[in-house]
């Protein structure tokens, strides 16, 4: 509902205002002076102010010019009387949306009024969609400076704009879901609906029926028609998560809606034409799945327009400090607890510790530290036992790594060449990335491949 607040130092005008405005559908505030309407302004939620001009101590105007200063976007219509048109023309040119004759017909004054709140609505729908066009593109749900995540994001600018299908693959927690919520939020699709889909959650016979709805009496306990999934999205995106838990029955049938965009309802025989934008996920290899015989080869072709493949936590060390920041300040909030910070000493296990629950466990860590922090500093203590590593652990295992009676120099090239071995694989074998991690420049790295025999990529 509209809140109107009506200026006038003539009771009647006001009493008239407030039945005529409150029949109309508006909450209605009434005063019977500027300064007074001032200070009604300085406590209320106003969408149009409705002056008179002409009133003793502050005029039209000047509450115009006032009401400007603390609310430039709010809209005031202007009474007066005859005689006055030209102060009228002259609260036009100060900012004022219209002005009205005294007196004036209902109908007009009402005319007047809409206009006017639907230009105020008009603003501040193009500011929100300017603000979430602004939040859009900058991802902000998505935290991480690393290359190999800025090369992700400027895939997904490229590829959102088109209709093509992206697949999205990577570990479980590295964040797929949020990838795809991306890609629809960067895409001309954004103002329609983002349908998610866990596929690994539902039985064969219930994730047919959540995908394409079914007919009344279709089944047992179908009481009444429901719409699917695809149905939902049309206009927008559908992303299946866990796309290789799909029977061989059930993917066929996702393929006949990505080759013809349409499909029948479970017990129906009405066909359903959609347009949807699909995105899919997996923490399988597809192509493996194939080989296999338990993912459909056409499918997956029809899937893979566009692959995504998210890295883990571990060959991304470089965002653990912003992402811990991130989750930190989160649940800072959502706890209503005071300032936090992190110790050096608590971070350095954060950016050693491998996670293999990858990004959705380090949420969790830090949910758990922000809960359990005792005071505004969160210390190794506060973080599981698991991430803290035991004098075993951090003791280097020099009878296993080295037998005795090795040579001083052999025994230093094990060692070297099992600290590049690590680095390639927690870098995704990216040559400058492993260099990076050692300390040491590219060509040196490649100098040191030759010698220990072994590949990577550039």
């Amino acid at each position: 509902m509209d809140t109107i607040l009506v200026v006038d130092d003539e009771i009647n005008y006001l009493t008239v205002m407030e039945a005529l405005l409150g029949e109309a559908g508006y909450e209605v505030l009434t005063s019977a002076s500027a300064p007074e309407a001032l200070k009604i302004m300085g406590g209320a939620d106003l969408d149009l102010l409705l002056t008179d001009m002409k009133m003793p101590k502050m005029s039209g105007i000047e509450l115009l010019e006032k009401s400007h200063q603390l609310y430039p976007d709010l809209p005031v219509i202007i009474m007066t009387a005859f005689g006055t048109v030209e102060k009228a023309v002259l609260a036009m040119k100060k900012g004022a949306f219209d002005y009205i004759l005294k007196p004036f017909k209902n109908e007009e004054i009402l005319v007047t009024i809409a206009k006017a709140l639907e230009h105020r609505h008009l603003l501040l729908q193009n500011l929100m969609l300017s603000q979430e066009l602004e939040k859009k593109y900058g991802f902000p749900n998505i935290v991480g400076d690393s290359r190999v995540m800025q090369e992700i994001l400027a895939l997904v600018k490229r590829v959102a704009p088109s209709r093509a299908t992206v697949l999205v693959t990577g570990e479980s927690g590295t964040g797929k879901e949020l990838i795809a919520r991306a890609i629809h939020q960067v895409s001309t699709r954004a103002a329609k609906t983002f349908i998610s889909v866990n596929c690994a959650a539902l039985t064969e016979t219930l994730l047919e029926s959540e995908l394409f709805g079914h007919e009344r009496g279709a089944f047992t306990h179908a009481v009444a028609m429901r719409k699917g999934r695809f149905e939902l999205a049309d206009g927008g995106t559908l992303f299946l998560d866990e796309v290789a838990e799909m029977s061989p029955a059930l993917q066929v049938k996702v393929l006949r809606v990505l080759q013809e965009m349409e499909f029948e309802r479970v017990g129906g025989t009405r066909t359903i034409k959609v347009d949807v934008r699909m995105v899919a996920a997996s923490n399988r290899d597809l192509k493996e799945e194939v080989e296999a015989g338990r993912f459909r080869e056409d499918l997956f072709y029809r899937l893979n327009v566009v692959h995504l493949q998210m890295p883990p936590l571990r060959q991304r060390q470089d965002d653990i400090p912003l992402l811990a920041a991130h989750f930190m300040h989160k649940y800072v909030t959502e706890n209503l607890r005071g300032k936090m910070r992190i110790t050096p000493e608590a971070l350095k296990l954060l950016v050693s510790y491998p996670w293999p629950g990858n990004v959705r466990e380090l949420e969790n860590v830090m949910e758990r530290a922000v809960i359990l922090c005792h005071n505004s500093l969160i210390t190794p203590q506060d973080l599981p036992q698991d991430l803290v590593p035991t004098a075993a652990e951090t003791a280097l295992d020099i009878d296993r790594l080295v037998p005795l009676g090795i040579p001083l120099p052999e025994a230093l090239e094990r060692i070297e060449e099992q600290m590049i071995r690590r680095a390639l694989e927690q870098s995704g074998h990216v040559q400058v990335r492993a260099a990076e991690m050692l300390g040491i420049t590219k060509s040196l790295l490649q100098y040191k491949l030759k010698k220990y025999h072994l590949t990577s990529q550039t």
